[in-house]
């Protein structure tokens, strides 16, 4: 039985095991030499990571023809409007192309941990939440949709990967969950 772990990645720790410079790794948290991780996380996104020590279940849980939908917490600079969620749930042109249609609505700001440093603030600029769920795995995919329809991403949490959600996690915690075949 394929081992994953659930893994609440800080905001600026690199989703590998190798050090590098200073900055903290995965290694920094998690001591298992048999995970590999399942698909990124930027170094400044927050949230859900899986960890697997299967090939096959890392296959089933990254590759873009499974459509394993991701969800996404991104606090946003403004409030979209109607057309903008419109352009995000058909799909926007990036310089890569068209993105596939994408879920997306407004959502509360979600009890979450403090960011250390803590997103800037501008009082003349209000700040809003979305929940976006796509099935796409590009570079900077969420925060260049953001950007594209005019709502700069300031802060993003991966809150789903398919039928894994990071629940109660505290950020920088992990834990052992059982398989779910996708």
């Amino acid at each position: 039985m394929p081992k994953i772990v659930l893994f609440n990645k800080p905001y600026d720790v690199l989703t590998q095991f190798r050090a590098e410079g200073d900055r903290k790794t995965l290694a920094d948290f998690i001591h298992d030499p048999s995970l590999r991780v399942a698909g990124r996380l930027d170094r400044d996104s927050e949230g859900l990571l899986l960890l697997t020590n299967d090939g096959i279940a890392n296959a089933r849980l990254t590759q873009p023809k499974q459509k394993q939908y991701k969800t996404y917490w991104v606090q946003v600079d403004g409030k979209p409007t109607e057309d903008a969620i419109t352009q995000l749930i058909k799909g926007v042109r990036l310089n890569d192309g068209m993105t596939l249609p994408a879920k997306v609505k407004r959502i509360d700001e979600p009890l979450i941990w403090s960011r250390t440093p803590p997103v800037r603030y501008r009082a003349s600029i209000p700040t809003s939440w979305l929940e976006i769920q796509i099935c796409e795995g590009r570079n900077r995919q969420v925060r260049r949709m953001t950007a594209a329809v005019n709502h700069p991403t300031l802060r993003l949490i991966r809150a789903q990967i398919g039928p894994y959600s990071l629940g109660d996690l505290a950020s920088g915690d992990w834990r052992e969950v059982d398989y779910v075949a996708v």
